[in-house]
């Protein structure tokens, strides 16, 4: 399911493609490559502790999973009621959050188990979700980064994103890296780095072209998941519907 936000995001890429030349622009290098479900409409994506977990949108086909980054094979999933899209999604003490689109809700889970453990309510669409290590740091769809508490996913502060003193619109999936908050852009083969004090983006990562033609069909979508694990800086990007996660270097 397709945002229908395509003839303003156009436009919105123009404005960006114009005034990126400011900051810094990176390129990448595949390092590995690794399968991916094709049938999973990437909305969150992140690692934990040697294994990638995923939230998947669409109604009556959402899901929270552990995936075997070797194989792409889900370990462990919990299915979403058909009434709700999931959306961003993170691990933050122990805890699994996702978030859902228009539905307002955060679903909590145990990380070990994946037992529902509550849910927690919020006062817009649902878009990325990550963690700082303290808060949650939530986008949804516009230019601001919401930063939130854990316990009660009331907003603390929030913090608009801009680039060369325009605001960058259609911030996605999030995945906080190294006091970054690395944002997908929605219907963009662009990441930007954000620095979640200021709002300014400090670099744009340019990926246009990683998932060749000879791999796409129909209903092949956008870039959409970061992953990143502290322990070793490496950086997996996917899509969704995509067959394929790579881990990438920047150049």
């Amino acid at each position: 399911m397709i945002r229908q936000f395509l003839i303003k995001t156009l436009l919105v890429s123009a404005t960006f493609a114009a005034t990126a030349s400011a900051v810094s622009r990176y390129s990448y290098k595949i390092e590995d490559v690794m399968p991916h479900n094709i049938s999973a409409y990437t909305q969150g994506f992140f690692y934990h502790e040697g294994f990638f977990y995923e939230s998947t949108g669409q109604y009556g086909s959402s899901t929270i999973a552990k995936l075997d980054m070797t194989t792409g094979k889900v370990l462990r999933s919990q299915a979403l009621e058909r009434s709700y899209f999931g959306e961003g999604a993170c691990i933050h003490n122990g805890l699994i959050y996702q978030l859902t689109w228009t539905q307002k809700t955060c679903f909590v889970y145990d990380a070990d188990t994946f037992k529902l453990l509550g849910t927690r309510r919020y006062n817009r669409e649902g878009w990325g979700l990550t963690t700082n290590g303290k808060e949650l740091i939530m986008s949804d769809g516009s230019s601001t980064l919401y930063i939130m508490d854990p316990e009660t996913l009331l907003d603390k502060r929030s913090v608009k994103v801009t680039l060369n003193g325009k605001e960058v619109n259609y911030l996605n999936e999030l995945e906080y890296i190294e006091g970054e908050v690395w944002a997908n852009l929605y219907m963009s083969d662009e990441i930007v780095r954000i620095d979640p004090a200021t709002g300014k983006v400090t670099g744009v990562i340019d990926l246009k072209g990683i998932l060749p033609m000879s791999l796409r069909k129909p209903t092949t979508d956008v870039l959409n998941g970061i992953a990143y694990d502290p322990q070793t800086k490496s950086i997996w990007i996917t899509g969704k519907y995509w067959p394929r996660v790579y881990k990438i270097s920047l150049h």
